[in-house]
């Protein structure tokens, strides 16, 4: 009897306990400092990434995983007789999907879904095929119901400073100057067709009083989110404010599991430290 491996870009941003718990094998982008290439995740932090910027002013390269690395994962596990579902970062956001593609059309018995998303907005994708995996569906299968999923992920953040933004020219200093002095913290939308990313709201204030006001307008804009599972996900912000908005969720009873995770290093250097979002699905 034939198995299924599954496998997700390492954007997908699951926890290590996650990660083992649902069997994923992680498939790296490639962050780029200067003249040395680093696998996201593997010997490259987050951290570090910050630390060069505060250094240099310039953020790193990222780079998408070559068809020919997708190659040598997919091929052994086709070899021995098994099948492949592979999750990708937005299609938006990556030439990675279309490089999986390329390969599972090579190989054969390799199912690649575009997630229309990124970090854990993938992540609630890789979890709902293993859960598919452990309940005994082919892979084919597997693959249609995914697509159809990810309608139903709803991911957006917050970001403290944009700082990074402007480093990676997606806003103006002088929009950067004129955020900082009102105090004004966008708010990013990842839209779930295909994983591009727009600007929401744009909320002013303490940090502490925008992460409580974003939290409830995103949970109110729907009446059917799933009780299953939420991510807070954060790339470089205090653990003070994590801690709140763990509390204000917790407080409302109404998710399973509140899963705390930390932005990879590709999503991290796009948005910089001060980011939180919450990311969840509805029925």
């Amino acid at each position: 009897m034939s198995n299924i491996i599954l496998t997700a870009d390492s954007t997908c941003d699951l926890t290590p306990e996650l990660k083992n718990k649902y069997q994923v094998s992680y498939i790296p982008l490639h962050i780029v400092l200067g003249e040395k290439s680093y696998e996201d995740g593997v010997n490259i932090t987050p951290p570090e990434i910050y630390q060069n910027f505060e250094a240099t002013g310039t953020l790193p390269k990222t780079a998408a995983v070559s068809t020919g690395e997708y190659l040598e994962v997919f091929r052994p596990v086709v070899e021995r007789g098994d099948s492949v579902i592979h999750i990708n970062l937005g299609s938006a956001i990556s030439s990675s999907y279309q490089n999986a593609c390329i390969a599972a059309e090579e190989l054969g018995n390799v199912y690649v879904v575009d997630s229309c998303n990124l970090s854990t907005g993938s992540g609630h994708i890789v979890i709902e095929s293993a859960k598919m995996i452990e309940q005994g569906m082919d892979a084919p299968e597997i693959a249609e119901k995914l697509r159809a999923l990810t309608k139903k992920v709803h991911s957006s953040f917050v970001i403290d400073k944009l700082d990074y933004l402007r480093a990676g020219g997606r806003c103006s200093t002088l929009a950067v100057l004129g955020a900082n002095l009102l105090r004004i913290k966008p708010s990013i939308f990842v839209s779930n067709a295909d994983g591009s990313m727009t600007v929401g709201k744009k909320y002013r204030g303490k940090l502490e009083n925008v992460l409580i006001q974003y939290v409830d307008e995103q949970l109110s804009a729907y009446n059917n989110i799933r009780t299953d599972k939420i991510f807070i996900t954060h790339a470089g912000i205090g653990e003070a404010y994590v801690k709140l908005v763990y509390d204000h969720l917790k407080s409302k009873d109404y998710f399973e599991n509140i899963y705390i995770t930390t932005a990879s290093c590709t999503i991290s250097s796009h948005c910089g430290p001060g980011t939180l979002g919450i990311l969840f699905m509805t029925e």
